[in-house]
């Protein structure tokens, strides 16, 4: 799982930073989140496939969150898409999508699956073989979420030399990854424990923009390997965070602080900021475990290397 940063910026992009944009690649599956202006100039940059994102995903409808989907849309379309879209944003977004749409006479080669998100409370959005997807409110001027991504446990791993040892009939094998024992033709029990090893820990990454800070957040990204949360100010502008229902620096950290995740990732950056190396430096004061969000950069989760 890994996490690649498309744009960075808050309201105003700036010449090194774009406004709001992920692409998560789980188990080589693309999940956009968010869709700022010129998101699909970096998909092109950071050369990831385009026909590889079937979901996308909008925390709320400010237009630094928003508006370069209707330019990406239009180029799926282009480009000959006939798959379908699944787009989860904000329930009012369904209509004013439309509009746009019929107001510039596009006319997609494609359908759009949307899923509406509302209420105040944790709501599955996804889930298949891999992993599930969950919203969860955050708290701005409009109404917005925040998106858990987490990986499901996977089968155990047979030891191949126990295949052989024990004589292990190819039959058996699935129901031994899922935990069972294995019992010989003449009732020997032989523990799954010996013959198996456990799977790696599942791995989860959040999603925290935009919102101001609040308690009952952190339980919703309890624990999480990777966060990344907005943090557009610095600890000065404690009041002006609040007027605009955004995060500080230490905002940021103090979540991550309190879910006790394994490690933080802010951005969301006002352009006040040309270096926000100090604004890393002022979370880490709370939560050491504290990296940048840097356009064009990827990001492994779980193992987060950057400086």
């Amino acid at each position: 799982m890994k996490v690649t940063i498309l744009g960075s910026s808050s309201a105003l992009p700036t010449s090194e930073r774009y406004p709001s944009a992920h692409v998560l690649n789980a188990h080589e599956r693309l999940f956009l989140i968010d869709c700022g202006e010129g998101t699909q100039m970096q998909l092109r940059k950071t050369r990831i496939r385009f026909a590889k994102i079937n979901h996308i995903f909008l925390s709320h409808l400010h237009g630094d969150h928003v508006f370069g989907l209707y330019g990406l849309l239009s180029t799926f379309s282009l480009m000959g898409r006939e798959s379908p879209i699944h787009l989860y944003a904000p329930e009012k977004y369904d209509n004013i999508l439309k509009s746009h749409l019929r107001d510039f006479d596009i006319n997609l080669s494609f359908d759009i699956d949307f899923i509406p998100l509302s209420g105040n409370e944790p709501v599955k959005i996804l889930d298949d073989k891999y992993l599930t997807v969950t919203s969860f409110p955050l708290q701005h001027r409009v109404p917005a979420y925040g998106f858990l991504f987490r990986e499901k446990i996977s089968d155990r791993s047979i030891i191949k030399e126990c295949i052989d040892k024990f004589h292990i009939p190819p039959l058996r094998i699935p129901a031994i990854k899922k935990g069972e024992d294995f019992i010989t033709p003449d009732g020997t029990i032989i523990k799954n424990t010996e013959i198996t090893l456990p799977p790696p820990k599942p791995l989860s990454y959040a999603y925290c923009s935009d919102t101001k800070y609040f308690k009952r957040l952190a339980s919703f990204v309890k624990e999480v390997s990777l966060l990344y949360h907005e943090a557009t100010f610095d600890k000065t502008k404690v009041d002006l965070a609040e007027i605009t229902g955004h995060s500080t620096t230490l905002d940021a950290a103090r979540t991550a602080m309190d879910a006790r995740v394994s490690t933080l990732l802010i951005g969301h950056f006002s352009a006040r900021y040309k270096d926000v190396l100090p604004l890393v430096e002022e979370a880490r004061t709370l939560f050491p475990e504290t990296y940048a969000a840097i356009d064009g950069q990827t990001f492994e989760v779980g193992n987060l290397t950057h400086p």
